[in-house]
């Protein structure tokens, strides 16, 4: 099979889809696969690189979608992109359809199909292409929420763990899932306080075992959310329903209950948000101030860490990429049921529940 991996060019997208050694994976088992020049450079992996291991370097992002049986990206086609994608072409890469209706019919109009790391699912309802990416984006909410909280950014001027003396910050993270939990060990050992919330109980239970002192659960209701969020410093949204779209757990109406300069940090943008005031906002300009709290709302986080998260994403999908180009999406997809639970558009038709009960 010929893979394409063109460079992304969503706003500050430093990611690839594949490093040198994933492509030299799939060369060895007969495929080809063609990269766009500098593809890889703001992940630090060079042209010659590439090229070392067999990848042919194609200078546009046209020809690799023409050339390509299937194209593997990090981020999803915008809108420069959408003409590029042809009829029975595989696109496999993060979608997020429920949030993006454009884009949804876009890829419905392109007949491609479209496979999505997102709602890849193990019998266990892991979900293995979402997971390396949560673990970047738990941790840097973190990172990004303390450095908003500094007063020359319009913060409170809290330093997370506080110091001998002085109480820390106080953090609440909503939902105890995969981003949750790395954001909680995060926010712990930098000292703050945190509380996490979730709706399951044994997931509770679990992350009381596993925590450190510093950190508190509680189940999540309407009425806790409202208590806590009038002491919190950094509050993170967390929640993923996959391939829905995000609740709103904080309404606009809710923000009065919150201090000033206090930092909302909504990971769950790729899905809608789960706050009704976030809408999507980029590394070049990541906040924006709604009756006095913080909003940072970046919808590509890892795109920051690119050297990081780019080892991470390709150890994650290498193994599932190399199913698809060895037996076809559709004999693949018959044999492995997690590939299966990607497909979300095909030929026309919206094939994942999710997605279609986000639009009607």
């Amino acid at each position: 099979m010929k893979i394409g991996v063109p460079k992304e060019i969503k706003n500050n997208e430093n990611r690839v889809s594949l490093i040198p050694g994933g492509v030299h994976a799939f060369v060895q088992h007969g495929h080809e696969v063609f990269v766009q020049t500098q593809a890889g450079a703001n992940s630090g992996f060079s042209d010659e690189a590439y090229q070392k291991v067999g990848a042919k370097i194609i200078p546009t992002a046209e020809e690799v979608f023409a050339t390509a049986d299937m194209i593997m990206k990090v981020k999803e086609p915008i809108a420069s992109e959408y003409k590029l994608i042809r009829p029975n072409q595989l696109v496999f890469t993060y979608f997020h359809f429920a949030a993006d209706e454009t884009l949804t019919k876009a890829m419905i109009a392109s007949n491609a199909v479209c496979l999505a790391y997102e709602t890849v699912t193990k019998p266990d309802r892991s979900l293995p292409l979402l997971i390396p990416m949560s673990e970047v984006a738990g941790r840097m909410s973190v990172q990004e929420g303390a450095k908003y909280l500094e007063k020359p950014q319009g913060g409170k001027g809290i330093l997370l763990g506080g110091v001998p003396g002085v109480k820390p910050a106080h953090v609440l993270i909503l939902g105890g899932g995969v981003v949750g939990t790395h954001a909680a060990f995060m926010a712990a050992g930098l000292g703050a306080h945190v509380t996490i919330l979730d709706i399951s109980l044994p997931r509770l239970r679990y992350l009381s075992e596993i925590m450190p002192k510093n950190v508190d659960t509680m189940m999540s209701s309407p009425y806790n959310i409202e208590q806590l969020i009038a002491r919190a410093d950094l509050i993170i949204g967390a929640v993923l329903i996959p391939g829905a779209k995000a609740p709103h757990l904080i309404t606009k109406g809710m923000l009065k209950h919150i201090p000033k300069g206090t930092v909302l940090v909504d990971v769950a943008i790729d899905q809608g948000g789960c706050f009704e005031t976030s809408h999507p906002t980029t590394h070049a300009d990541p906040v924006y101030e709604v009756d006095g709290v913080i909003h940072y709302c970046v919808a590509n986080i890892p795109g920051a860490v690119p050297m990081t998260s780019t080892e991470a994403l390709t150890n994650a999908t290498l193994p599932y990429g190399l199913l698809l180009a060895g037996l076809g999406w559709e004999k693949a997809c018959e044999k492995y049921a997690d590939l299966r639970e990607g497909l979300n558009i095909v030929n026309g038709k919206i094939v994942n529940q999710a997605v279609a009960e986000a639009f009607i």
